[in-house]
């Protein structure tokens, strides 16, 4: 079961699982994101 976040009007629920993955993914993705950030910036 996910959690519920209520914005006023609006209900959302978060995959809790979903966001576990996207998580343990981060580093890498923001590892690639840093090296193409630096390619652009020369």
């Amino acid at each position: 079961m996910g959690r519920l976040v209520i914005d006023g009007n609006t209900v959302y629920e978060i995959d809790e699982e979903c966001e576990r993955r996207k998580k343990e993914n981060r580093p890498q993705k923001e590892e690639n994101t840093e090296r193409t950030n630096r390619k652009g910036g020369r």
